[in-house]
């Protein structure tokens, strides 16, 4: 490239990012939610209430803000999560792979450093000391985690000032205010699992109820140290019931912190991981055939979006919704999500702060049902991602690739903090990409399970199952590409690109050999 052209690419990207100014940034972080989903993707297939594939569309999503936000802004093709909730949160959190954080899959995480008698797994933040709530409070930003943890430990530890957590773990089990929850209790000397609602055994996975009458932590409320239940003052344990929506409360507590921050002149990160996407076990509707439970009525009138607030009645598994709550499906979730995505776009500009906003949503992998937990082709790490912000020089579609990976260096950019030089990270920041005449990010992305390894590049693909794919074109359900058998039949570019991502991972592979922490010297 000419220095002439290096130059004025330069004064465009500072041009384009100087529009923001320690811009404040809102990360929305979706669960189990496969870029199919969303309209916006163009599949021919998505995911019936049951689970599978459909071209049903009354269980299509309907998502008239997101799509506008992807107009507006810019919206990207192939963006890669790991295949589960952990190992990509840690993904996204951390900038790193599992080779790294050692969280190669739920329960599968590296062992901590030796000596390590109780043999305690490595906790992400001793394994990777910079995340992304850190790297916003070294800029100098307010930092809120709203929603789902999913992380062991002490929370405060994660780089988050204050938080209304949703917890994705069980080790809240003392919750006073609600009896949507699971417990275990041994049955002719077996351990049974029950519904504390009804009393009755049941044949799910032990969980709490983030949805409807939910179980909510507060960490750090307003000055005060520590975890605290809420409701935590009189008038909201007299508004707190079965029509309580967790999904609500975590916004309405966003919302309160993004005002208390302006007010302090101080500019916030917030990471919101929305647990709208996850199946739940349905409380409401203890035999519903259904992985997602409904969610409460709403409305597009082409101009905005209308809710009915929640009337639901009943005890012990019997509840009348009386016409407020949807049918079961992820459709719902999904429409759900576009709905708070209104809410916050309305509460950027009335706070007036839309000019220096940066306003993203992603999700951490594929669908329960469809992609969750697979390592075959993409079906668990294609995910969808959308960013708007002021100063994109991006609009619309972009057909690059992106790494969960790359959220922590993008966040540092954004936010002015200088990663140290000798910190290892995987990802590559979509600053420039994103505000810059620059034409493309990075030309490979990596994603993992357990021991198995997935990369692509812009012509071939290798799951996690050792299999060979060609992705040059996009199939209508973005799933079905031809499965490579015979290589000499295809480009030279084929050929080479397998070449070079055959030579990448090696670095990363290391499940077998490099499974725990480093031995302490």
């Amino acid at each position: 490239m000419k220095p002439s052209i290096i130059l004025s690419s330069l004064a465009l990207f500072a041009q384009s990012l100087g529009a923001l100014e320690k811009p404040n940034i809102i990360l929305v972080f979706a669960d189990d939610i496969s870029a199919r989903e969303l309209p916006l993707y163009g599949s021919s297939t998505w995911s019936p209430p049951a689970g599978g594939d459909t071209n049903d569309p009354a269980y299509r999503a309907h998502t008239p803000v997101l799509e506008q936000m992807a107009e507006e802004g810019c919206w990207i093709e192939t963006a890669w999560a790991a295949t589960v909730c952990s190992p990509s949160r840690a993904m996204m959190m951390t900038g790193r792979y599992a080779h790294l954080h050692k969280w190669w899959h739920n329960k599968d995480v590296g062992l901590a450093p030796e000596p390590n008698p109780k043999k305690q797994k490595w906790n992400l933040c001793d394994s990777s000391p910079i995340q992304l709530g850190h790297v916003a409070q070294k800029a100098g930003y307010a930092t809120y985690w709203a929603g789902k943890t999913q992380m062991p430990g002490d929370l405060r530890r994660y780089g988050y000032d204050e938080g209304c957590l949703t917890p994705g773990n069980l080790s809240d089990t003392d919750n006073p205010f609600t009896d949507f929850k699971h417990f275990y209790k041994k049955v002719d000397g077996k351990r049974v699992l029950f519904d504390v609602d009804t009393g009755k055994e049941v044949d799910t996975y032990q969980q709490h109820g983030w949805y409807w009458y939910p179980h909510v932590r507060l960490m750090n409320a307003k000055g005060k140290s520590g975890f605290q239940w809420w409701p935590n003052t009189e008038e909201a344990i007299a508004e707190f019931g079965l029509g309580t929506y967790g999904p609500d409360v975590e916004l309405d507590f966003v919302f309160d912190y993004m005002d208390r921050q302006k007010e302090a002149g101080k500019p916030f990160f917030i990471y919101h991981c929305s647990h709208l996407g996850h199946d739940a076990w349905d409380w409401l509707n203890p035999d519903s055939p259904s992985k997602w439970p409904g969610t409460p009525v709403i409305k597009w009138t082409g101009k905005g979006y209308e809710r009915t607030t929640p009337h639901i009645t009943g005890d012990q598994g019997k509840y009348e919704t009386h016409g407020t709550v949807t049918e079961p499906g992820i459709h719902h979730h999904v429409n759900y999500l576009d709905y708070q995505i209104w809410l916050y776009q309305n509460k950027i500009e009335e706070m007036g702060i839309a000019d220096n906003t940066v306003l993203i949503f992603c999700a951490d992998n594929g669908t329960s049902g469809y992609g969750k937990s697979s390592s075959d082709r993409q079906k668990g790490t294609h995910v969808p991602l959308i960013f708007h912000a002021p100063g994109l020089t991006k609009r619309g579609k972009q057909d690059i690739l992106v790494n969960l990976s790359d959220f922590l260096p993008t966040i540092a950019e954004l936010t002015g903090y200088q990663l140290p030089a000798d910190y290892e990270i995987n990802g590559e920041s979509l600053v420039p990409f994103l505000f810059s005449d620059k034409t493309d990010h990075r030309d490979w992305i990596y994603a993992y399970q357990k021991s198995e390894t997935l990369i692509r590049g812009r012509k071939v693909m290798k799951d996690g199952r050792g299999k060979w794919w060609d992705v040059e074109n996009t199939p209508a359900d973005l799933i079905s590409f031809p499965q490579i058998k015979d290589w000499k039949a295809l480009s030279p570019e084929h050929r080479a690109e397998r070449k070079k991502l055959t030579g990448i991972i090696p670095r990363f592979d290391l499940h077998a050999t490099q499974h725990d922490a480093p031995a302490n010297k």
